[in-house]
């Protein structure tokens, strides 16, 4: 019989669809976990409503869990409290920058935009605050699009929701 703990850990081997670097579970999207023998549920809260990735994320759950001698799986999805940027992992963050897109860089209480001065992100390339916005959306709707005035390369940052 498999432990809570075991089956975060088999979770923790599935990626995000939309950053294949980090998994779903350093991402913060999986909630919790409750398992009783072969059942199991799994408690999961979208990065934003109407995130294309959820999908996905839900069919490799499932897929994983049955592989694993699961039987009956319900995944429930949770929106309340909504998911932050805040739930990323350290280690999480520091595999977005290696892979090139800038990890949020303040909690959610930044509250920078009421100052109307821009947010100083760092390049995840050379490491300059020497940034600007391009875009408010970058790749996906949950990054924006930045570029670096040292080294000129575009860069995603994954915002602080």
């Amino acid at each position: 019989m498999m432990t809570k703990q075991d089956i975060f850990s088999l979770l923790h081997e599935i990626p995000d669809p939309e950053i294949p670097v980090i998994s779903i579970v350093e991402l913060g999207v999986i909630r919790d976990v409750n398992a009783d023998g072969k059942e199991v549920t799994i408690k999961i809260t979208p990065t934003y409503s109407g995130c294309p990735a959820m999908k996905q994320m839900e069919d490799d759950v499932r897929k994983k869990l049955l592989q694993n001698g699961f039987e009956k799986i319900v995944i429930d999805t949770v929106y309340s409290p909504a998911w932050t940027t805040d739930w990323l992992s350290a280690e999480a963050k520091l595999k977005l920058q290696k892979y090139g897109i800038a990890p949020p860089e303040e909690s959610t209480n930044d509250k920078s935009f009421l100052t109307g001065r821009p947010k100083a992100v760092t390049c995840p390339h050379c490491k300059s605050k020497n940034t600007v916005l391009v875009s408010q959306f970058g790749s996906t709707a949950c990054k924006a699009l930045y570029k670096c005035n040292d080294c000129l390369e575009a860069f995603d940052y994954f915002k602080c929701i």
